[in-house]
């Protein structure tokens, strides 16, 4: 199995060309389109998955989480918990252990993704476990991304407001590139196992 290095400077990643998700995003804003988008996302197999929580500088305060990204090849969607909360059909969706669900640092979206309604994770699929398996020893997905692809993911938009009344367009790139990469991430080994048997 090809291995990688195990480990990538910052000054490195910070030369890398740009990566950015090139496919369609929806914006996810009231109930019956959660609904909606959450049953059409059941019919896949793999999604990338993030989240994102407005950032508090001040000691003691601490926000609900903002925004739930479930990408596909081509297509994310950002579900804005913070109008839309955790709906039926996406709680469902969650816990669906026929769809694999790929992200970094899974633990703290549980956690986050708990505090607004209960659920059971189902085939929730951690890169930072999983890229072990290819020598890979960081834990960031900008620096897994970057020992893989050799191309940077721009983290300039993650200390914004994601509880804002309109995300930017600058705001949305971020976050669908998050969870698209993580489900980039996870296909590009997976080809690499099975041509490798």
């Amino acid at each position: 199995m090809k291995i990688f290095s195990p480990t990538i400077e910052k000054s490195e990643v910070a030369k890398l060309p740009n990566v950015l998700f090139e496919g369609r995003i929806i914006t996810i804003d009231s109930e019956g389109e959660a609904e909606r988008a959450a049953q059409a996302l059941s019919k896949e197999s793999i999604l990338g998955i993030d989240t994102e929580t407005r950032p508090s500088f001040r000691k003691g305060v601490h926000y609900s989480v903002s925004l739930l990204q479930l990408s596909t090849a081509d297509t994310c969607f950002l579900f804005r918990l913070c109008r839309t909360g955790i709906t039926n059909s996406l709680k469902q969706l969650l816990e669906n252990t026929n769809i694999k669900k790929i992200g970094v640092s899974l633990h703290d979206d549980y956690h986050a993704l708990n505090e607004k309604r209960r659920f059971t994770p189902g085939n929730f699929i951690d890169l930072q476990k999983y890229v072990s398996n290819y020598g890979i020893e960081e834990m960031s997905l900008q620096k897994i991304y970057a020992i893989i692809f050799a191309q940077r993911i721009s983290k300039s938009q993650q200390l914004t407001n994601w509880d804002a009344d309109v995300l930017t367009d600058k705001q949305k790139l971020y976050a669908a590139t998050d969870a698209w990469a993580c489900l980039n991430i996870y296909n590009h080994l997976e080809t690499i196992r099975t041509q490798e048997r």
